[in-house]
Parts: structure tokens; C-alpha cells; sequence
């Protein structure tokens, strides 16, 4: 690709999606690069219910379109690719495509995070075929059936809702005696009549045939293992930030997140990095939103030198 751009953003999640629109609003030429399709992880999120200016809540999809239509309305360009490399040319940035090539005055990276797994015996092999890390897109094919929920989080539990509208029985499998989500998640979940806490316990093994047929689980504090038979295990378990990519050449954690200062600026003058890939206390839509704003506002000024 030929173009200069003034700003390329790497992911096309909420935060990226708010750069771009933030960036072509200052009058930038902004290009988003995106491997799979813009709108995120948001667009597999049955409904979001703390997002403002939504108070009955809306489709997580419904949201991500709306993202989305709002950066075409400010003319910012997109392109399908999976970026490889990151390099300085100059003042300038080299961005390595597995299709093309991409310059910029400005890198913002917006990346996000993936499913954690839980690393037991099973997993790997039924993935696709009863083991899932997400309920919007998979629920329908449990209709009627028994299916565990690994995690005690928002996630998980909003998630454990979800799939008992559609679901026989729900198990919610937690490794503490009380969940993490926030208090109006747990009320709703307790008064679904199909839902089930199975508390103090871990997954060990995932057991079937030619899809999942069952659940190891031990309780880790009187150390009993039991066979759960479900068809489906649904894993929640928390994020990993998707920061390969930056590795060796931006400032990471011990865990991976990017390290930045309120500007979304790196240890690297002109990349920015935005969203759940940041180093910070929350991560939510609303967070990754502000992070896209403060970004493109941070690039402005790199670029004009004020």
C-alpha cells in the first residue's frame, strides 16, 4: 500500500474503532487494520448492560455496528491483514502485513486480549466440539442440554445467564466459595431456577468420544473428584493481552499488558496502545472507548509537534 497515513491502528475493537473516529475528527488520514472483523470481542457479547446512554441495555452486535458505522461516516479506511512486524523508518513507521505494507506517522495499537485456556487434558481437542469461550455464538447448539460454566467473574456469570435461557441445567463451577462478579449479576444468576454453584472445585479433565461427554472436577479443599456429565463447557477463566507482536520492542508487564502513561503513550515516541492490552485496573468497553479518545488526541499533537 502506497498511501501515508497519519495514523494506523492495529485492532478494530471499541478502542480502535474511538481512535479512528477521534483521529479523522482532527483532520487525520487514519487507516484500521484489522485480521478478522471490525467491532471486536463487543460483537460477541450477547448484551452489554453498562455501557451509558443504554440503560435497558443493548446486543453486544448492535453495539459494535454502531462503532463501526460511526468510523466510515468519519472516513477512516480499513483493510483485512495480520500484521506481523512493527519497524522505524525514520520519523516514520513500517508496519509488515501478511498482505501488505503500511507507513504511517503513527501506530496505535489496540489488540486486545484472548481467551484464557485452562491447560487440562481435553480441552485442545474438543474446542469447537463442546468446549467454548463464547456463549452468543455457541449457546444455540445446547438447547435443552446440561453444560458447565469454568469461572466466577462478570463474564462467567453473565454468560451462565444467558445459557440457562437456553440450557437444561447450568453448573457453574468455581475454584472459591464466592463469586467475583459484581453483586447484580450473582442475584440474577441465583434466582434462575436452572443454575447450579459448584464451589471450591476445579476442572481436571474433559472427557467424550467424539464431543464432550463429561467434566472432571476436584474439590480442592476435600480433595473428592466427581464426574459431571454435561455436553458443554463453556470456559471463563479471564484474558491473556495479545502483545506478541510487541515483545522485544515496547515496554510489557510481567504479565504481558503494555506499559503507558495517561497519554496512551509507550517507551516508543509515536506508538500509542489502547484498550485491554494496557496495563490498568479495569477493563471495560466504556475504559477502551476513553483510551481510543485520549489516543488519537495524543497523536494529533505528536504529529502536528505541539
Amino acid at each position: 500500500m502506497e498511501k501515508l497515513f497519519d495514523i494506523l491502528i492495529i485492532g478494530g475493537g471499541p478502542a480502535g474503532l474511538t481512535a479512528a473516529i477521534y483521529g479523522c475528527r482532527f483532520g487525520l488520514r487514519v487507516l484500521i487494520i484489522e485480521k478478522l472483523n471490525l467491532g471486536g470481542t463487543v460483537m460477541l457479547t450477547d448484551k452489554v448492560e453498562n455501557y451509558p446512554g443504554f440503560p435497558e441495555g443493548i446486543k453486544g452486535k448492535d453495539l459494535g455496528v454502531l462503532f463501526k458505522t460511526h468510523s466510515y461516516v468519519y472516513g477512516a479506511e480499513y483493510v483485512s491483514d495480520t500484521i506481523r512486524s512493527i519497524k522505524e523508518e525514520g520519523d516514520l513507521f513500517l508496519l509488515e502485513g501478511e498482505s501488505d505494507y503500511y507507513k504511517g506517522r503513527t501506530v496505535i495499537v489496540a489488540t486486545g486480549t484472548k481467551p484464557r485456556t485452562l491447560g487440562i487434558p481435553g480441552e485442545d481437542k474438543y474446542i469447537g466440539k463442546g468446549v467454548s469461550f463464547c456463549a452468543a455464538c455457541d449457546g444455540y447448539f445446547f438447547q435443552g442440554k446440561d453444560i458447565a460454566v469454568i469461572g466466577g467473574g462478570d463474564s462467567a456469570i453473565g454468560e451462565a445467564i444467558y445459557l440457562a435461557a437456553l440450557c437444561h441445567n447450568v453448573y457453574v463451577i468455581h475454584r472459591r466459595d464466592e463469586l467475583k462478579a459484581v453483586r447484580v449479576l450473582e442475584d440474577e444468576a441465583r434466582k434462575m431456577g436452572n443454575v447450579a454453584f459448584l464451589w471450591n472445585s476445579v476442572p481436571i479433565k474433559i472427557i467424550g468420544d467424539r464431543g464432550v461427554e463429561g467434566l472432571e472436577i476436584k474439590n480442592i479443599k476435600t480433595g473428592e473428584i466427581t464426574i459431571l456429565s454435561v455436553k458443554g463447557v463453556f470456559i471463563y477463566i479471564g484474558e491473556d493481552p495479545q502483545t506478541e507482536l510487541l515483545k522485544g520492542l515496547i515496554n510489557l508487564d510481567e504479565h504481558g499488558y503494555v506499559i503507558t502513561d495517561e497519554s496512551m503513550k509507550t517507551n516508543i515516541p509515536g506508538i500509542l496502545a489502547v484498550g485491554d492490552i494496557r496495563k490498568k485496573p479495569l477493563r471495560q468497553i466504556v475504559t477502551a472507548v476513553s483510551d481510543g479518545a485520549v489516543a488519537a488526541y495524543t497523536a494529533y499533537h505528536y504529529i502536528k509537534g505541539v
